[in-house]
Formats: C-alpha cells, structure tokens, sequence
C-alpha cells in the first residue's frame, strides 16, 4: 500500500530517488529469534508448543546447536498454521546484547515484521529465490531442499537435486545447472543495469552464490564481471563510490549467523557495510535491504500464507534502510522475498522476471512503497556502533567454510 504521504510516488518514478541497491542476506533466524520483544512488532517472547502449550522463550547467546531446517523441518513447525511443532530447541532468542547493531538498525529505519521467505526449507532455494522469484521447473514442481552435491554448474556428473510437486511430495530433481527458469541477471543485462553479487572466497575457484547454477551465468561474461569476491569488496566499494545499481552481498561463514558457528560477528558484519554505505558518496541515493534467508528452525508465531504448493515459508526479519526511510517504524506489510525483485523492477522501471502462471512471484509481491516518506529530506547518516568495526572484516582471513551447506 502506498502511503497517502507520497501521493507523486509510483512504480517506475522510484529511480528518481534510488539509484542504488543493496540487499544484505544473513542466515537462519525467525524474527522473535533476534527481536523478541522489539517495540511495536509481531516478536512474542512467549511461544506456543503441542497442544496449545505456552513455551517461553529462554535467552540464548551465539553458541549453540544447529537446528534442522529442511522442507519437512519447515511443514513440521508450520503444523498447517497451528505453529507449534518446532524442535524443543528452538524457543529461544538471542539476548538483546548481542545484536545490538541490529536493533539500531531497525529503530533508526523500518523495521518489516512480515517478510516471508517464498518457500518452505533453507538456504539453496531461499538464495534463488531471491534472484530469481521462483525455483519453478514447471507450474506443478520446484526446486526443493539442496542437490546431493556442490550447488554449481560443474558439479560431479551424477549430481541430483530435489524437487516437490503440487502434492509436497518430494523426489529426486535434475543436475543443479538450470536453464528451467530466468533470472534478474537476464532483466538486468537487458536493461544495462548495473549488478554485483559479492560472496566470500571458498578457495581458487569456489564460490557460494546462487548464479552458480544458473548456465545463464555461468557460462557467461557474468560469471567473472558480476561475482564479486571477497565478500568485504562491498565495503571499500561503498566506500570509493563503486557500488553498482544493483547489489546483493553474503558473508563470510563466521559472519554468518548461522547457528552452529558460535561467532557473534554477524550483528557487526552488517553494520560494517551500512555505515560504509552511510559514509560513502552514495548514501543520499541508496536503498539497503536486510533479511535473513530462512527461519533456522527457530520458533515464530504468525502462520505464513500458503499462496502455493511451496509456500510461503516461516517469518525472517528485515530492515529497509534509506535516508528516505520512515523514522523507528514498524511495517506490518505482507512481504515475500518477490517483494525484493519487485522493489528493484519499480525503482529501475524494469519489466517483471517472468509470468506470475509459471511461478514467477515478483508480480504478486508488495512493494516496499510503506517503507519510504519521499517528501522527506535525505536524513543525515548515523553511525551504527557495533562491537566489531570495519577494520576487523577487511583485515579478516576467510574461514573457506561455505555459510551454510544446506
């Protein structure tokens, strides 16, 4: 919805205003997990358990057991809008202390308490969700879980992933190298829009980002001018005034936070790169997206609406950042990761990834429009202060540890 405040503002004007991008993917944490009892949102700090229990929440801190997160996970804790079948282990929040620079984020700017992720399960279909709208291989299957080996065009042969049908049954998929659906690299380099995908060096030739199963990319000029790495690129990037139109960055595994890896750099890794945003040349031009690509198993309390046969999937957090940005508010918009390709199509006056009846869900999506106040003037940049500063990431050794093998 279209606030009644910024009535000249619509789809395809956006650029007017945004001429920058960046979507900041963490990992693995539902919205109570990170911001239980946050000021004005849907972030309980009590839980439900079988059969109507109430479970509270216990404080947590960064080390602790990896929760399974797959298809099923995901069905199970969902309990066909019951939401109470999680893991015993997953009614917890971190304590407050230990994303702090998170919380900052989300009073300074918007917080959206309704972002869902576009289907059930973890990272491999998330990641490509979020380029590409879909994991669709027809109207009635889709890409589900992670392949049985590496997530790229020159796995091993023999290489299988995972598909579910209409029925969420899940069987065995095709080699992890897919030309079945388009992606916004395709919307982009039509368009000559600029784009950057920065993701941590894993070795010589080894990277961790969804493109590496799209052929499109793979087998293109994309593959060594549009992978960004290392990671922390995008800080000295943002910087120098070299951020491209569009851009999407994930961490390194230790700054992930992804649980299992008991580091409390996360928090700090994403303040890093918004304050080099907020100090760069660019911040009166940029938009930043937050989200954190599945649930993680952790415990949330609002039943996602099923619009198909794959989702959508339990409630992430998400934090739109802007000198336009509405001041410490809190929107209740329905989002999906659809929303995030559509925020790009509506800024840049770009067409729609593909038809909504073959799968594509930027059509259906909500913009970000509740997120904005363009009748504002560019808010001056605050700095984020976080435990961690700019520095330690520039300097850090990469761990050569994917941030999340499923």
């Amino acid at each position: 919805m279209v606030p009644a405040s910024v009535p000249s503002v619509s789809a395809g004007s956006l650029g007017k205003y945004i001429k920058h991008i960046v979507i900041i993917i963490q990992e693995n944490r539902s919205v109570p997990n990170f911001f239980a009892g946050f000021p004005g949102a849907d972030a309980p700090t009590v839980g439900v358990g079988p059969g109507g229990k109430s479970v509270p929440l216990v404080p947590l801190t960064f080390k602790y057991a990896d929760i399974s997160h797959q298809w099923l996970n995901g069905i199970t804790d969902w309990d066909n809008g019951k939401m109470d079948g999680f893991d015993p282990r997953g009614y917890g929040y971190v304590e407050r202390s230990l994303v702090l620079p998170d919380w900052n984020m989300a009073q300074q700017y918007v917080f959206a308490d309704h972002m869902f992720p576009t289907e059930f399960g973890p990272s491999f279909t998330a990641h490509i969700d979020l380029v590409a709208g879909t994991t669709n291989l027809s109207k009635t299957t889709a890409e589900v879980n992670y392949p049985d080996g590496a997530w790229r065009c020159d796995a091993v042969p023999g290489t299988t992933s995972l598909i579910v049908n209409a029925q969420r049954q899940i069987s065995t998929g095709p080699f992890p190298c897919f030309t079945q659906f388009i992606t916004m690299a395709q919307v982009l380099d039509k368009a000559n829009v600029s784009w950057k995908y920065y993701t941590a060096v894993l070795g010589p030739t080894i990277r961790w980002d969804p493109f590496d199963v799209i052929k499109y990319v793979w087998d293109g000029p994309d593959q060594t001018r549009n992978i960004i790495q290392p990671q922390t690129t995008v800080i000295t990037d943002a910087l120098k005034g070299n951020l491209a139109t569009v851009n999407w960055v994930t961490p390194d595994y230790f700054d992930s936070d992804h649980t299992g890896n008991n580091s409390d750099t996360g928090p700090s890794w994403v303040a890093a790169i918004v304050n080099a945003i907020g100090e760069g040349p660019d911040w009166n031009s940029t938009a930043v997206v937050v989200l954190w690509d599945d649930w993680g198993g952790w415990y949330d309390d609002v039943p996602p609406p099923q619009k198909d046969f794959v989702g959508l999937a339990i409630r992430v957090p998400c934090i739109i950042i802007s000198p336009y940005a509405k001041k410490g508010y809190v929107d209740h918009t329905q989002y999906e990761f659809g929303s995030v390709l559509r925020f790009m199509e509506d800024t840049f006056n770009l067409p729609r990834v593909g038809p909504p009846d073959q799968g594509y869900t930027d059509t259906r999506s909500n913009d970000f429009f509740n997120a904005f106040d363009f009748t504002q003037k560019p808010r001056p940049y605050v700095k984020i202060p976080a435990p961690y500063p700019q520095s330690y990431f520039l300097h850090e050794k990469p761990s050569y540890i994917i941030p999340d093998n499923d």
